[in-house]
């Protein structure tokens, strides 16, 4: 008897009022989103190959009722940001008589919220993949499949199933070499969910997923999706050769973007190598630029240095810092706004996301907050959504309202049009590109859109744009692609930042009329039920 299975795989909605979702940028290269679904396409080639399997991404496209009665089995899960979808995506699942399994970090980190599903699939998918499936094709209806956390053998991952993906819908397709992070930030899930040993895939494997993504013919932006890139650097250094190899026989046909800590800085061979290998950009987190505040936040890689050397150091060698900072902190003890912003300034990083403190579920954050009577009580059911509007989910030390006024006046100062293209123009000088953009298929439209549009971002956003790009053609035309590319990100962050201003300035209000009340705290018995073990 031949073992069949129709598996319908839905990625669920991202909270639409996202700093991250870049819809404007997507416009303009006629993509549909910034990133594919990795996680989702991974566990397809987990599934027995007999098995037929499609995948909606409702980012991207509609999800029918047909795609639903077609399926045996669907498949969903995310992110926070993705978790009110993901239930609704359980709703409509249930009102067809579809089983229903769920997965991915928001599960994992909450699976009571999720209970509602058939099956719940806890933890990295690699270990238990296989128990479920054995499971399935034993008639089980439920069932709850959970993995020890950070102790996955990421060299046992499948190639992810790339064709099951629309590339032409994305701005960017990622890959992953390592899971985990060696640091213990306290507001981080990553070392809860992933651990502290970064675990690395063989360099074979990583140079497979490449081949299958040249093979679909795509070309362009690959974004390494490790946490911390750099989290294991003796292997790193070993992969990177192998990668500059594979770079140079295919002609450079891929620019890579990934997420570093800031002690990449300090390693000037490292830098070299990652620049050689056509990396481009890193997302860097900062969090504040008050040693107090990283020290309390067990960021301390972040101490002990000169934030704007380390980042100019980043920036000659020719890649580009995205950042990112909280406000909300305990160890504030004052107004933070002015020296974020000097810092913002100095460092001349134009893209940073700015958010409010967040307590994520199973952080030692969160933990702490617990056990001091502090954290609001329906955290765990909070709308999902970003940093920028749904954080401070806690009692705050300073006043609510303090904080908010902060975080809205770095937004404002950050994201107006002169201060914003300012820093793209120091940026512009300071980047080292030794290599060329490669020019790729929709490239020359995007621009044309861009200079059509650019204005719409704000009062002076067009004068600053044309200010930029000539200062940037004088003194750096190498860096020129990516002045465009960081210039039209200003299209979405302009508008959007207006926008939480706006909604911030709503929460003030609520706080200084008296219709803002802080919730109950969750009781200290609460924290088994709020934080899984």
């Amino acid at each position: 008897m031949t073992d069949t299975c129709k598996v319908l795989m839905v990625f669920p909605l991202f909270n639409a009022n996202s700093f991250w979702n870049y819809t404007e940028a997507c416009d303009l290269a006629g993509a549909h989103y910034p990133a594919a679904p990795l996680g989702l396409i991974t566990v397809a080639a987990l599934l027995p190959k007999s098995w037929e399997i499609r995948l909606v991404n409702r980012n991207t496209e509609i999800l029918t009722d047909a795609d639903l009665d077609w399926a045996d089995i669907v498949m969903t899960g995310g992110m926070l940001p993705q978790r009110n979808d993901a239930l609704h995506i359980i709703e409509m699942c249930h009102a067809r008589g579809k089983p229903v399994v769920v997965g991915g970090p928001d599960v994992t980190s909450s699976p009571d919220l999720y209970r509602a599903a058939n099956f719940l699939v806890l933890g990295e998918a690699e270990e238990i993949m296989d128990d479920f499936v054995t499971a399935w094709r034993n008639g089980a209806g439920q069932g709850v499949f959970e993995a020890p956390m950070g102790k996955t053998d990421v060299t046992r991952s499948p190639l992810p199933r790339f064709d099951l993906l629309k590339l032409d819908h994305y701005l960017h397709v990622g890959v992953q070499f390592s899971r985990g992070c060696p640091f213990s930030c306290e507001f981080c899930d990553i070392i809860e969910l992933y651990g502290r040993v970064p675990r690395t895939k063989t360099n074979e494997q990583v140079m497979a997923e490449l081949d299958a993504l040249y093979a679909l013919g795509y070309r362009g932006h690959v974004d390494f999706v490790d946490d911390n890139l750099i989290g294991n650097k003796k292997a790193l250094k070993k992969f990177l050769p192998d990668l500059k190899r594979w770079q140079n026989e295919k002609n450079f046909p891929f620019e890579f973007s990934t997420e570093a800590s800031i002690n990449l800085a300090d390693d000037p061979d490292l830098l070299r190598s990652l620049s050689e290998t056509n990396f481009f950009a890193i997302f860097v987190g900062i969090e504040s630029p008050d040693t107090d505040s990283l020290v309390l936040m067990q960021k301390k890689q972040n101490t002990r240095r000169s934030l704007q050397q380390s980042i100019e150091t980043i920036h000659k060698a020719g890649i580009f810092v995205n950042a990112g900072f909280i406000v909300g902190f305990d160890s504030e003890k004052g107004s933070v706004a002015p020296g974020m912003i000097e810092c913002i300034e100095d460092t001349a990083i134009p893209v940073c996301m700015v958010g409010l403190l967040y307590a994520l579920p199973t952080t030692q954050l969160t933990r702490r907050l617990l056990a001091e009577g502090r954290l609001f009580s329906g955290s765990e059911q909070t709308q999902s959504g970003d940093q920028c509007t749904a954080g401070l989910n806690f009692e705050t030390k300073r006043p609510r309202r303090d904080v908010l006024n902060d975080y809205r006046s770095v937004l404002k100062a950050i994201y107006d049009p002169a201060a914003y293209f300012g820093r793209v123009r120091r940026l512009g000088r300071m980047l080292g590109r030794e290599r060329a953009h490669r020019m790729v298929k929709g490239d020359l439209r995007s621009f044309m859109r861009l200079i059509f549009r650019i204005h719409r971002a704000g009062p002076g956003t067009g004068r600053q744009f044309w200010r930029t790009m000539l200062d940037c053609a004088l003194h750096n035309p190498r860096a020129l692609p990516y002045v465009v590319m960081i210039s039209a990100l200003y299209l979405h962050l302009g508008p959007f930042s207006r926008q939480v201003v706006g909604e911030i300035d709503q929460e003030i209000s609520n706080v200084d009329h008296g219709r803002w009340q802080a919730p109950p705290p969750v009781l200290p018995m609460g924290e088994a039920a709020l934080v899984p073990a």
